[in-house]
């Protein structure tokens, strides 16, 4: 019993552990919710420093290696659904492999059941974890804190 409650610890330490991580929002289409990258009032404002709709930010400038929107950008935010699972790069690089833009990559192509872009996979319209569905949390965004 201690071996399974210890197991169960340690599991939880690792997947919530993020030394160096920083929480930006969640990636979701739910204007209402206030850690959503989709409310302009809340994580997705685009005057918040640390917000990926801010266009002058590291995490939004076009120039940024951090940023969602740099087509170049190899440090861009991680995504993770509701379980810890990590479901790739919030990028716009589509070279990148672990990209979401890649349509060649695990987390780009839309065959992939890993990849967000799969409606029938993690990016299903009705699963909680899918940033498509208007009504739940999304997948959450983390971002490099390395200042």
């Amino acid at each position: 019993m201690h071996r399974i409650m210890f197991a169960a610890l340690a599991g939880l330490l690792a997947a919530t552990s993020s030394a160096g991580a920083q929480y930006l929002g969640n990636y979701s289409a739910n204007r209402y919710d206030q850690s959503s990258t989709a409310n302009p009032y809340g994580a997705g404002n685009p005057y918040d420093a640390n917000s990926i709709n801010n266009r002058y930010g590291q995490y939004g400038s076009p120039y940024s290696n951090r940023s969602v929107n740099n087509p170049y950008a190899t440090d861009a935010p991680k995504l993770y659904d509701g379980d810890g699972n990590y479901r790739g790069r919030l990028s716009s690089n589509l070279y990148d492999p672990d990209s979401v833009s890649n349509p060649y990559g695990r987390y780009g192509n839309r065959f992939s059941p890993d990849s967000i872009k799969n409606r029938f996979g993690a990016g299903n319209p009705h699963s909680p974890n899918s940033p498509t569905n208007p009504y739940e949390e999304g997948l959450r965004i983390q971002g490099d804190d390395d200042d």
